[in-house]
């Protein structure tokens, strides 16, 4: 078997410099890098992802298009970090767990989407919820999340790292206009019917999310429990190296969750508080990580049949 050669088509972008560092010592690939005089220029790049086996995009949504566009060698396969094709028909979903045959379809696909870093939270509470019909489709839900100034791109890094650093703000919710783009995917990859209401917000920490979802028992089926709506999680992500859902009793002795709690993990930590008629939904991961380089790594594996 040959080794697989890579292109990370902007690899000095945030989530491309955290694959780029995850991939460079590997023996069972070789990594494909443009001379960094010929990183913007159309023709390079076009020449080195028709010249790889994978090509990993992490660029813009405009700029990924263009790249897939100027494919034209058949053999060639594709991740896609950008939320340009996420809901596209024809690309495979990037999130492994999200069901019993993703992970084989991933292996198998030629066109991969990587998931967003909200909607990993998101889809990985709400999907087997709605697809068990414990919560219905057709639920007002609300998601409220807060990640790190990261989850900017390299701008968020450069504004509060760099060498004209200011302070980042403690708190700065955004999205106001509730037209989030993660907004479509999560509705699209749950199963929901309406769109769900989504407040995002970045924190003054570099990397982490912590995302909840709070639901009303008496909107459920009757007799509903936080109980039962742990038990589908815990029996869908059973033996899921990346996914970990805690038991109740762990979820009920915790008095905060800390957003960088799962930082530097490839890891999504899910959870399920409950008092009286009300329950919350919570993920905890890192939006470097499983939100972004750990997820496209993992999908980079499936697809060259290493087992992670």
């Amino acid at each position: 078997m040959t080794t697989p050669l890579i292109f990370i088509d902007g690899d000095q972008g945030t989530t491309g410099l955290q694959i780029h560092q995850r991939l460079r010592h590997r023996a069972d690939l070789q990594l494909l890098r443009l001379d960094p005089r010929y990183r913007k220029d159309p023709q390079h790049r076009a020449e080195a992802i028709n010249a790889c086996d994978i090509a990993i995009l992490c660029l813009p949504d405009d700029a990924a298009r263009e790249a897939v566009a100027s494919i034209h060698n058949p053999a060639v396969r594709v991740i896609d970090a950008s939320s340009a094709h996420r809901t596209h028909a024809e690309w495979t979903y990037g999130f492994a767990e999200m069901g019993a045959a993703q992970s084989s379809a991933i292996a198998a696909a030629k066109r991969v989407s990587n998931p967003g870093c909200y909607p990993t939270g998101a889809i990985g509470l709400l999907r087997p919820l709605v697809q068990a019909g414990l919560v219905p489709a057709d639920y007002p839900i609300s998601i409220n999340a807060v990640s790190g100034y990261s989850g900017k791109g390299r701008a968020g890094v450069d504004e509060y790292e760099g060498e004209n650093a200011v302070a980042a703000p403690a708190f700065q919710l955004y999205g106001l206009g509730l037209t989030h783009k993660h907004v479509p995917e999560i509705a699209g990859h749950t199963g929901l019917v309406h769109r769900p209401l989504f407040v995002p917000a970045y924190g003054a920490f570099r990397q982490g999310i912590v995302l909840t979802i709070p639901l009303q028992l008496h909107l459920l089926a009757p007799g509903m429990t936080g109980a039962q709506l742990q038990a589908c999680l815990a029996d869908h992500y059973a033996g899921q190296r990346h996914v970990q859902v805690l038991p109740l009793a762990d979820s009920k002795a915790l008095t905060h969750l800390d957003p960088q709690g799962m930082n530097g993990t490839d890891d999504l930590r899910l959870m399920v508080f409950e008092h009286g008629q009300q329950v919350l939904l919570a993920a905890v991961f890192d939006n470097l990580g499983k939100g972004a380089a750990g997820a496209a790594v993992q999908n980079l594996d499936l697809m060259i049949k290493r087992r992670r």
